[in-house]
């Protein structure tokens, strides 16, 4: 449901400011999201008995930097209909939204066996020839039998198991014979 209404406002937030000063909004809005992640603010956020000009005041100190009349309205709108509590998915719709509009999008690969830089920025590359983006992979190492590429903002996963493989080569084998 937040993601849905950070959708609207994040389409509004894009007729409003340049692609350039959406960056930086978002960047406001990553940190005042990683604020949220504190209890302490969440609960002065989400208690009633604190009154909207407080909570307006320390949202407006946290994004004073920015020196944006346009995010400071944002900010008061927000809060005088009772949506603090979607920053945070604002934010992740807002990184989103810059990963399309820059064409650059994050990866992340899993196996359980080490793989270097060089070969993540081949496999980076290569992919992003296939897709006509830049894409960036990182690497987390975990359990899996194999490779595994997962690319969450355009939905693209790759992977390759050796317990599949060796099961596809059997089948393989049987249908031959």
């Amino acid at each position: 449901m937040e993601e849905l209404i950070a959708k609207r406002y994040v389409k509004a937030l894009k007729n409003v400011f340049s692609s350039s000063e959406l960056t930086e909004v978002s960047e406001v809005l990553c940190s005042l999201s990683s604020e949220f992640e504190n209890p302490k603010m969440s609960k002065i956020m989400d208690n009633p008995n604190v009154a909207k000009s407080q909570k307006l005041e320390i949202l407006l100190d946290a994004v004073k930097s920015v020196e944006s009349k346009e995010l400071n309205s944002f900010i008061q709108l927000l809060v005088e209909h009772k949506r603090v509590s979607v920053i945070p998915a604002l934010s992740s719709v807002m990184k989103k939204e810059i990963a399309k509009i820059n064409n650059t999008y994050t990866g992340i690969v899993y196996s359980n066996s080490d793989i270097d830089a060089t070969t993540l920025n081949e496999l980076g590359s290569g992919i992003s020839k296939k897709i006509n983006s830049n894409v960036t992979l990182q690497f987390v190492k975990n359990d899996f039998d194999g490779v595994k590429m997962q690319i969450e903002d355009l939905g693209l996963e790759i992977d390759f198991s050796k317990s599949r493989i060796n099961t596809q080569i059997v089948e393989h084998i049987l249908k031959a014979i």
